[in-house]
């Protein structure tokens, strides 16, 4: 009889776990991840170069040649002129006049804007869920009211002969200003030019405020009232702390905004603004397109985006601030 053979010992190799791929695909899993975000955003980086980035370096192109109407309508590639646009532009008193004409009435509409779309959102605070509601409907309304028909109406406010304003000034409270043209004196015409601006960028202000005032505590500006703060103290030490980075944002925001001002002016000045009402957005059309300079116009469209620069960087690290805060 045969003996039986002593047992072998064999060697288990471990299995893989099935939840776990192998290290080359986990590693193209990880690529694809890592390129999503980049995939995902491309579109819009496609989009904002074509309506952006390639105008500006046609309009840096342009501001460094002297391009007329033939080379605009024919194509023809325009003489070189190197910096010539801008030596003549910045040597010239009018521009400078522009310049701090636009200044001025930026200053006054952001002024304008940020104090009277502070103290309405403040006011949103305090008032019934209904009532804010409305006022809320009322804001986005206005907002979204196109520019053109927001110019209409206050033209018919200031029109000399049926306007709004001169009955109430001439029947209310007894000034004649029955037939008055506020348009003559440029420092009245821009006062209405103003009210135009400041009634379209409240609406976004006083909600933006108001939805940061939300985020202030109410025990803290309690405490503050029991230890004896009044309401200017409240708002100096508990509440401004918290809006400041919203509102510096939005400030910012306005100042690019109004210092571009061109529609409001060019409508309600009937397509053909006064030399008194030219303001960078105006001066630039103007030498582009009633003087057939277009590299006049694009050498001031350059020259406003410098202007603007250092206040758009400023916006760009208030946005970062708030990202790394939150």
């Amino acid at each position: 009889m045969k003996a039986a053979d002593p047992p072998v010992a064999v060697a288990r190799v471990p299995e893989r776990s099935g939840s776990q791929p192998p290290a080359g695909g986990q590693r193209k899993r990880r690529k694809a991840g890592a390129l999503l975000p980049y995939l995902l955003i491309a579109p819009a980086f496609v989009a904002i170069a074509a309506v952006f980035v390639w105008p500006l370096i046609k309009t840096i192109l342009m501001s460094f040649q002297d391009v007329g109407r033939r080379e605009l309508w024919t194509g023809e590639a325009a003489p070189w002129v190197g910096f010539e646009q801008f030596t003549n532009i910045l040597g010239d008193g009018e521009f400078w006049a522009v310049v701090w004409r636009t200044v001025i009435f930026m200053v006054a509409c952001v002024v304008a804007t940020m104090g009277i779309g502070l103290g309405i959102s403040m006011l949103m605070q305090r008032m019934d869920t209904w009532v804010r509601l409305l006022l809320t409907a009322a804001l986005v309304a206005a907002w979204s009211m196109p520019l053109l028909v927001a110019t209409s109406i206050f033209r018919w406010f200031a029109d000399s002969d049926y306007g709004v304003l001169n009955m109430v000034l001439t029947k209310y409270l007894g000034i004649d200003a029955q037939g008055h043209n506020w348009f003559l004196d440029p420092k009245q015409g821009f006062l209405i030019i103003g009210a135009v601006v400041v009634w379209g960028a409240i609406p976004f202000v006083a909600v933006t405020l108001y939805a940061a005032l939300t985020q202030v505590p109410r025990e803290l500006e309690e405490a503050a009232a029991l230890d004896g703060a009044g309401v200017a103290g409240v708002f100096r030490y508990v509440t401004w702390p918290v809006i400041k980075p919203v509102f510096q944002m939005v400030a910012t925001l306005s100042v690019l905004w109004d210092f571009n001002i061109f529609g409001q002016i060019f409508l309600i000045r009937g397509n053909k603004p006064e030399p008194e009402y030219s303001v960078l957005g105006i001066y630039s059309f103007e030498k582009a397109f009633e003087s057939n300079s277009f590299s006049q116009g694009a050498a001031i469209s350059l020259i406003t985006v410098l202007l603007l620069s250092g206040v758009a960087v400023y916006y760009l690290r208030q946005l970062l601030k708030i990202g790394e805060v939150e």
